[in-house]
Formats: C-alpha cells, sequence, structure tokens
C-alpha cells in the first residue's frame, strides 16, 4: 500500500490522537461490568450492537458535539472524523466518505434521505457515519459509506429544555426541545426551532424553521408504537462561492458573491413522516414493521460562474421547480437462538421503496454578459427571458430481502449478510415526448470477523460489497441513452483493524487498514468516446486511527487522523493516475476538554486539519489544506448553562468545499456564538 506524505503538523497530531475523542463521563457505557468508551451503535447492523464487535469502522458522534461551535451545515460540521471531507454547497448537503461521493448516501434514522436540500440538526440525537459498503442492509449506493441520522425520540424521564444563541453576522436561533408524560404508556416529545442569519458573503441570508413533534405509545407490555414528524423549512440567498483562477481559488475578498443576490434564492420545504411499531413476540425475537414519507419541495432561482476568462467572468442564470417523494416499508425480524456451542442473533427483512422527482428546468434564453472579476459588486444582472430546459419525471420502484447472522462462539464473532435487490427506474422527458425504463438485479455479500482474544482488545476483518445501478443517484435516466443497459458500478472494500479499551476502559481506540474499490465504473471508450464502457476502476487505500478518552473525571481529549491514498486507476486519460475531488490525503482532529462535574464550568478546544485537495477531478485547481482552531466555555447551574464559543479562533483563511473549479467555497473566519439553555 503506498501511503501518502503527510505533514509535521499531522505527525504531531497523529501521536497525539492516540489520546484521542472522548465521550462526556455520562457517557461511558458498561457492558458485562466492564467501563468502554466505544458507544452501542445501531447503524453497522440495525441492531443494537457494541461498535467494538462490529467488523468495520463506524463513527458515532452527538449531534450537540458536531454543533458545539456554530457549524450551520451538515457538511461542514462532518468535517474532521477521519476520512470524511465536504463536498457540498449552498443547495445540499454532501461529503466524501474514504474518497467516494456520499452525496445520495443520507439516511434517516435509517432511511434513505438522498434528496438535494441542506438539513437541520435540531432533531437529532446523533450521526453515525458507516464506512465502507453497506448495501447489504441499505441497498444501492454506499460506495465509500452512509451517514445516519439518528433523531430524538420521547422517553420516559427526559427533560426540557429552551435554548437561545446569537453571534456573529446578525445570527439568532431560538430552540425548544419539550417533553411530556400522558399517562404511563404515551411519551411526548416536540422539538423547534428558529434560525436568522447574514453571512460573513454579502448580501446572503437565511432563515429557518424547525417543527418536529413524537409519540411514542407503549401499547402493551410487549408493543410499542412511535410515530414522528418533522418539517425544515429553509429559505436562503444562494452562493456558490468563487471561481478559481490559474490552478487556486481567485485572489479575491472572501465576501465576494458572485449570484445575483438582488433576486436570487432558494426555498426549501422538507417534510418527513415515520412510522415504527414494535412487537416483542417472545423475550428472544422481535417483530418491526417501519414506514418513511419523506417529502421535497424546492424553488430556485440562481446565478453562478460557469467560466473566467482574464479577468472576465461568464455566468448562466437557472431556474427549478423541483418536487421529490420517498416512500419506504420495512418489515423486520430479529431473534437470538442456540445451536450447541453457538449463539446466533439474526436479521430477517424485506423492503420496499417507491421514489419520485419531478425536476422542471429553465435557463437564460440570451447570453448573461461578462462582468469583472474583481468587481463582483458590479456584475450585471440577467432580467430577459428564460426557457425552458429540461421537463421531466423520473419514478424508481425497489424490492429487497436481506438476511444476517451475528454468530458467536466464545472468543470469535462472525457477521454474515446477504441482500437481494431488484431495482427499476424509469424516466419521462415531458417537454421531448420521449419514456424508458431499466431494471437491475444485485446481490450484495458482507462477511466479517472479530477475535476477542483478551476482553480489551478486538481484532477484526471483512468484506462487503455494493453496487450503483444506472439512475440510483440523483434518480433518473437520460432516456435512449446506450449506456442505461449497462450493468451496475460495484465497489467492494477489504478492511482489518483493531478495536481497543485501554486503563479501565478510560480509553478507547480504533486502528484500521482498508482498501476500497469501485470497479465496472463507467468512462468513455477511447476509441469511441461517445460510448461508455465498464472499464474504470477507482481505488482508496488509508489507515484510520480514532481515539476517544476520559483521563480523569474532568479532563476528556478526543481526535482521529485519516491517510488515504485515492486514485482514478483506469479511466479516461484526462482522468487517469488523477485523484477524485474534494479528497484530501489526510484530514483529523483533536479536542481537549474539561468539564468539572454535572454542575461548574466546562470548556473544550481543538483543532480540525484538513489536506490539500482539488476542486475538480482534472485536478486543475488546488484547494490549499489547512487547520483550523476553535474553542468554547461555559458554566452550568442547576437548571442554566451559558456558553461562549468561537470558531476559526486565529481567523484562518481557508476553503471547505468545491462543486467545480468554478464554485469554491470559503470557510467562514472567526465567528462568535454566545448561548444560554434552560432545563426543566
Amino acid at each position: 500500500m503506498h501511503h501518502p506524505h503527510c505533514s509535521p503538523s499531522l505527525v504531531c497530531l497523529a501521536l497525539l490522537a492516540t489520546c484521542g475523542p472522548a465521550l462526556a463521563s455520562d457517557e461511558t457505557l458498561v457492558i458485562n461490568g466492564k467501563r468502554t468508551q466505544h458507544p452501542e451503535v445501531a447503524t453497522a447492523t440495525r441492531t443494537a450492537t457494541p461498535a467494538k464487535l462490529v467488523p468495520q469502522t463506524i463513527d458515532s458522534v452527538a449531534a450537540s458535539e458536531l454543533t458545539a461551535f456554530g457549524q450551520s451545515t451538515l457538511s461542514e460540521s462532518l468535517v474532521g472524523i477521519p476520512g470524511v471531507d465536504a463536498s457540498g454547497d449552498t443547495r445540499f448537503d454532501g461529503v466524501t466518505i474514504r474518497g467516494f461521493s456520499a452525496g445520495s448516501d443520507l439516511f434517516l434514522d435509517g432511511f434513505r434521505d438522498d434528496m438535494q436540500y441542506t438539513r437541520d440538526l435540531g432533531n437529532i440525537e446523533r450521526v453515525e457515519v458507516l464506512k465502507g459498503p453497506a448495501a447489504v442492509l441499505y441497498g444501492r449506493g454506499s460506495s465509500g459509506g452512509i451517514v445516519n441520522r439518528i433523531s430524538k425520540k420521547p422517553q420516559k424521564g427526559q427533560v426540557s429544555s429552551v435554548s437561545v444563541r446569537a453571534g456573529s453576522h446578525d445570527s439568532q436561533r431560538l430552540a425548544a426541545d419539550l417533553n411530556a408524560e400522558a399517562g404511563e404508556q404515551v411519551q411526548l416529545r416536540l422539538n423547534v426551532a428558529q434560525e436568522d442569519a447574514d453571512s460573513f458573503r454579502h448580501g446572503v441570508h437565511g432563515k429557518r424553521t424547525l417543527l418536529a413533534p413524537a409519540l411514542n405509545w407503549d401499547l402493551s407490555e410487549r408493543a410499542s408504537w412511535l410515530l414522528q414528524y418533522e418539517r425544515n423549512e429553509y429559505k436562503r440567498t444562494p452562493d456558490r462561492g468563487i471561481p478559481g483562477v490559474d490552478g487556486r481559488p481567485a485572489e479575491v475578498s472572501r465576501k465576494a458573491v458572485y449570484s445575483d443576490t438582488r433576486r436570487d434564492y432558494i426555498n426549501d420545504l422538507a417534510q418527513s413522516a415515520r412510522s415504527r411499531l414494535s412487537w416483542d413476540i417472545s423475550d428472544a425475537w422481535q417483530l418491526r414493521h417501519q414506514l418513511s414519507l419523506i417529502d421535497l419541495d424546492s424553488q430556485f432561482d440562481n446565478t453562478y460562474v460557469t467560466a473566467v476568462k482574464g479577468d472576465q467572468v461568464t455566468r448562466a442564470r437557472w431556474q427549478q421547480d423541483l418536487h421529490a417523494r420517498n416512500l419506504a416499508s420495512n418489515l423486520e425480524a430479529e431473534g437470538q437462538l442456540q445451536s450447541g456451542p453457538l449463539a446466533h442473533r439474526l436479521l430477517i427483512g424485506v423492503e420496499q421503496g417507491w421514489q419520485e422527482r419531478t425536476p422542471t428546468l429553465w435557463q437564460n434564453a440570451t447570453p448573461i454578459p461578462p462582468g469583472n472579476l474583481y468587481d463582483s459588486a458590479s456584475l450585471p444582472s440577467h432580467d430577459g427571458a428564460m426557457k425552458l430546459a429540461s421537463d421531466a419525471r423520473h419514478r424508481v420502484r425497489s424490492q429487497a430481502a436481506y438476511l444476517q447472522d451475528q454468530l458467536s462462539l466464545g472468543d470469535w464473532h462472525l457477521l454474515a449478510g446477504l441482500r437481494y435487490d431488484h431495482f427499476t427506474v424509469t424516466s419521462e422527458r415531458i417537454d421531448k415526448g420521449t419514456q424508458q425504463s431499466v431494471s437491475d438485479d444485485s446481490l450484495s455479500p458482507r462477511l466479517g470477523l472479530v477475535w476477542n482474544p483478551i476482553e480489551a482488545h478486538a481484532l477484526y476483518a471483512s468484506y462487503s460489497k455494493s453496487f450503483a445501478p444506472a439512475g440510483g443517484g440523483l434518480i433518473g435516466i437520460t432516456p435512449g441513452d446506450p449506456s442505461n443497459h449497462l450493468d451496475p458500478e460495484h465497489t467492494r472494500q477489504y478492511e482489518t483493524g483493531v478495536k481497543s479499551d485501554w486503563f479501565d476502559g478510560r480509553l478507547a481506540t480504533t486502528l484500521s487498514l482498508y482498501r476500497l474499490e469501485m470497479y465496472n465504473k463507467r468512462s468513455k471508450d477511447p476509441d469511441d468516446p461517445t460510448r461508455v464502457i465498464l472499464t474504470g476502476l477507482q481505488r482508496t487505500d488509508g489507515i484510520e486511527l480514532s481515539a476517544r478518552a476520559q483521563l480523569s473525571d474532568e479532563i476528556y481529549l478526543r481526535g482521529g487522523l485519516a491517510l488515504q491514498d485515492a486514485e482514478q486507476v483506469k479511466a479516461e486519460a484526462r482522468y487517469q493516475g488523477k485523484r477524485p475531488s474534494n479528497v484530501s490525503r489526510h484530514n483529523g482532529e483533536l479536542f481537549a476538554g474539561y468539564q468539572q462535574g454535572q454542575l461548574g464550568w466546562f470548556g473544550e478546544s481543538g483543532v480540525t486539519a484538513v489536506g490539500k485537495r482539488y476542486a475538480d477531478n482534472d485536478n486543475s485547481t488546488v484547494l490549499p489544506g489547512y487547520a483550523r482552531i476553535d474553542g468554547r466555555a461555559g458554566y452550568r447551574w442547576p437548571h442554566w448553562e451559558a456558553q461562549l464559543a468561537m470558531e476559526n479562533l486565529l481567523d484562518k483563511e481557508y476553503f471547505v468545499s468545491a462543486t467545480s473549479a468554478a464554485q469554491i467555497m470559503p470557510g467562514s473566519p472567526r465567528q462568535v456564538n454566545l448561548s444560554a439553555t434552560y432545563r426543566f
């Protein structure tokens, strides 16, 4: 395996990370009488399993930790998790995991949420990032991994809270987490929030509201019903960042905006309704049915840079009216049985999905005059006619069945799974009068082995595979395109590592090595560029180290480091041997925290480091690496808590992500937030 070059600062970070990321002292788990900093996770196996016994890398992070310094998007909040890079922009959340885009691999409570919008974390308890293929449980996609948001749920004894936050750029947020019990059998929870904020970017403003009621009803001693609804509305000014010039981000003010702030807008309304009915058939078996409906209405009018020539920028104007809907039904049976010395934990499931996306697009009918790159405030507006570019309807129907067995024999734990998927996509171009349907079938295996010879250490190895059919990412195909009938692309991962507890469970570490490959990758035929063939190969070799430490009752550390070598091994000439866009060779974080106790002073400070990336797959434009320092401090009374947080404490100039060489997102300058919370 080739090991990518690492700067001295990252070497220091790697050494320090062996003392790495921490749970607060009241989050330490006790399993079989032993304390551990490894959390219990659900995403990796769809069963409650200690992360230490999962033969795959998974990061579970509390939402309060992700938003502690005021990070505004899911993409930005995940930066610093080893192997995760931001790739989203003003329109949608997006990350790359281990070198592969995961923009369509976002989930909510285990249900696919692959729509293009930005997500609020106000109703989220924690975020779990499962790295590597996950098709055996979640179906198509998941080349580099999945991001699963675990929502807040009603429970007995849960306290309520009201919080307010105010900060830089006229940022204001008011939120409430209200809990109640309607008798012994019914628990209620309501999360609401309203946020209003300008930006360090000229003329950019956003306003969002969140409404999320939930009800848990204990129907009997063995049955319960969980009902949840979430409404997330976000109105904002589009901002696609700044263009690249001569292979680097343009040397313009980080406040410079190239959209038309006088008129441009994005209005998103995302809603979800979910039902989970659980029935304990016996002490060993549970049957559960889950239903999810996620709906998005999105309209935008957006002007952005498409090219730069000298000191002149060319821009395009697009309008879109989009409606998307995901309906999914899942029926699972989970149970335990014994066959001789073997203990089995079985999961059997069937799943059905219905997805629909209806985008209508318009573009400027006449060219927009070029403008001066270095005087963005004087860029010309386009007030002319718009012409229809596309009027389409895309539908997906999917069916799946899967079986998973977690076997235990003494110190050995085997995880084996197999899933069958049938996938059909139908696309209709209403404006052109064309339509086409394509179907694919796929088997996705998974095999993992954990050896736990010493209670404190678990060694593991695993193999997993996923598939990506035509039209399975951003829902839809182009009717009549010959490549629609090609087989799916496939991804496989080989991973090995060790998960350990040290010092009587006060320190937990995970060290993993992996090779992740997408083969059967679509690429242009070198002898006929009009043909697409399945000869491409993209590969990432990597090493990851993460840790959580409770060094004393008051001091903790958390951190991690990833080294990853991502490459287009076999591709058309322009991409051959190059690194995929938005993929750093190394990234990580290290934070040290102090918590006086349940009451009193608390604080945390640390560094997030990201190596050099490219803004495009041509590797023509470089995003320089950076190290950003954040810090926060506060005081906690019996019912009150106050905190002062600073993101980018040293006012470092850096770039978060890019969606092309012409659209690069600058990172926020120093940002200060003051918040107060009342609990009752």
